[in-house]
């Protein structure tokens, strides 16, 4: 599927931060549930170093006459190099050499019952042991154990499951939006291809048959929904067509009697009231003439080719004698080299008209209409000196019935030229949009090139 465009960001977006997020607090838990039965394997491990050493000292040890002996070792004060401490009563018959800065605590647990306790100061670990005879204490055997590997172990185990935290989450992350993009791909595609249709082609459809999964139902529910569009579109453009060709008659004998009414000699009141019956007629007939050429266009399946400067000067002609009563001018501005529309002359022009006719009667003293060729297609502007468009109406004036602010003061006008010309445009495969300007209203309007 070359060329089809990425998933939908934001339901992408929205779906990794959801995976994203249950894999943190999944990773969080693991390393913190890691480091703490790390913590206590350690601790358990340093308390069997330290039973060991003390039943090592138990097995070796005797009581005579009530009192605590160490076989083979001399009784006068010597010292031992293991962290082994032993006590008759309180008084220490043996004690290591080297870790004089535990005395005082193992001294504090002479007597006592056994315990272990820790001791923060000196990093280490230390476990008393009583030793009984004839049902009373005796002694005491204290060894002790250096915390310090066990807390380097623990320090290098934290950093490390941190990094390999760290690291799984960016390769979950990265994966996580590989799949994504990769599973939301075909519904990006079928929803650009839906709205490209729509625009353009609504005789086209998925058809995948029956659904089968998500994809396919999405296909089907997208066909249902073209099909409904296009149905409805036919028999709009038919309603246009037939109405329009049925208006034509009655308007045509409108127009007569008022063109024969005006040949006589009337009264002024009369003759300007057959003057807008007239102008009001010739008004209505070219909004049906726009309509069926609007249809025209929908049913031809090939598009027509239109001199684009020849069809500027020709609406600008018509509209010249009018703009000049209300002391306006028009102005057409085109390229020297001939440019060609993919559009019907009739259409163009039709679509061009109301847009002109809109600038008439807003300007304050000029209308312009420039022609460019832009790539694929035929740009045409159509610019006023008038108040211009707010922007909060750029949109809400291609509404039916929908005429913006500036247009309250003017008592002619319906407000469905602008609509009227954005059907034709899309009619045409182009469209038309009012443009941000500070000296007056400038809408653009695009076709495609031939």
């Amino acid at each position: 599927m070359t060329g089809i465009p990425r998933g939908p960001a934001g339901l992408r977006d929205r779906l990794l931060a959801v995976v994203l997020l249950a894999t943190v607090l999944a990773l969080a838990a693991t390393t913190a549930g890691f480091n703490v039965l790390l913590a206590s394997r350690l601790d358990r491990t340093a308390d069997e170093v330290l039973a060991a050493r003390v039943n090592t000292e138990l097995a070796e040890i005797s009581v005579q006459r009530g009192r605590l002996t160490v076989p083979d070792f001399p009784r006068d004060g010597a010292v031992i190099d293991e962290p082994v401490w032993i006590f008759s009563g309180r008084r220490a018959i043996e004690r290591p050499r080297n870790l004089s800065g535990l005395d005082r605590e193992a001294r504090a647990l002479a007597g006592g019952p056994r315990r272990t306790v820790a001791v923060e100061d000196a990093s280490a670990r230390m476990l008393a042991v009583p030793v009984r005879a004839g049902g009373r204490q005796v002694g005491t055997i204290v060894a002790a154990v250096s915390v310090t590997p066990y807390r380097r172990t623990r320090e290098v185990a934290l950093v490390t499951s941190l990094l390999v935290a760290a690291a799984l989450l960016i390769v979950v992350a990265v994966a996580a939006r590989w799949v994504l993009t990769a599973g939301l791909r075909p519904v990006a595609w079928m929803t650009a291809q839906a709205a490209d249709w729509s625009e353009n082609d609504l005789d086209r459809r998925f058809d995948l048959g029956p659904p089968r999964d998500e994809l396919t139902r999405l296909a089907a529910t997208l066909d249902a929904l073209l099909g409904r569009l296009a149905a409805g579109l036919r028999h709009e453009q038919r309603f246009s067509a037939e109405l329009s060709h049925e208006l034509r008659t009655p308007l045509s004998r409108m127009r007569a009697q008022a063109q024969l009414a005006l040949a006589d000699d009337l009264p002024p009141e009369q003759r300007d009231g057959w003057s807008a019956v007239l102008r009001w007629s010739d008004e209505m007939v070219d909004t049906l003439d726009a309509l069926l050429a609007g249809a025209r266009a929908d049913a031809r399946t090939r598009p027509g080719l239109a001199d684009a400067g020849q069809a500027a000067e020709a609406v600008a002609d018509r509209f010249r004698p009018i703009a000049a009563e209300r002391g306006v001018r028009i102005a057409v501005h085109a390229g020297p080299a001939p440019l060609r529309a993919g559009v019907d002359p009739d259409l163009l022009e039709h679509l061009l008209q109301p847009l002109v006719d809109n600038a008439c009667r807003y300007a304050e003293t000029a209308v312009r209409i420039s022609v460019t060729g832009r790539g694929g297609s035929i740009v045409y502007e159509v610019a006023d000196d008038g108040p211009g468009v707010r922007e909060d109406e750029r949109e809400r004036i291609f509404e039916p019935a929908v005429r913006g602010s500036a247009g309250t003061a003017l008592r002619e006008g319906t407000g469905l030229g602008l609509a009227l010309a954005r059907r034709l445009a899309r009619a045409a495969g182009g469209s038309v949009e009012a443009l941000e300007r500070d000296d007056g209203a400038c809408f653009a309007v695009r076709v495609p090139r031939a």
